[in-house]
């Protein structure tokens, strides 16, 4: 592999999840997105106290991401080689931090409906 290209990486995560898998994780990743998308614009502001929630989440999405390419590549923990599978774990454990804080707000603001004036007061 001389240089990495976007077709690239598709066909390494295609291997690594699986086609059907990884089209899911992709199409999800989506969907949220543009939930994410139209909470906020519905909204018009942060919800501060689904925020909090949200990030209180994150370590939970963190971990399970990790555990989740660990599953995925039959790996462990034990198998980690150098300084760039550890730059690697991080970044993975972000992502996971990252999307599902960004789920946990857009359900939570799908399930309970706009901002209200107790949202504010927090």
């Amino acid at each position: 592999m001389e240089e990495l290209t976007f077709q690239t990486l598709i066909a390494v995560f295609e291997e690594m999840f699986g086609k059907g898998l990884f089209w899911v994780m992709a199409a999800a990743a989506i969907i949220i997105t543009f939930a994410y998308l139209y909470v906020l614009i519905r909204d018009r502001a942060v919800s501060w106290r689904k925020f909090l929630l949200a990030q209180l989440s994150m370590p939970v999405g963190a971990v399970a991401a990790v555990l989740f390419v660990q599953i995925m590549t039959d790996s462990a923990m034990r198998d980690i080689g150098g300084p760039i599978d550890v730059i690697l774990l991080l970044a993975i454990a972000v992502a996971g931090a990252v999307g599902m804080a960004v789920l946990v707000y857009t359900v939570q603001s799908l399930i309970r409906g706009g901002k209200t004036a107790v949202d504010d007061t927090l």
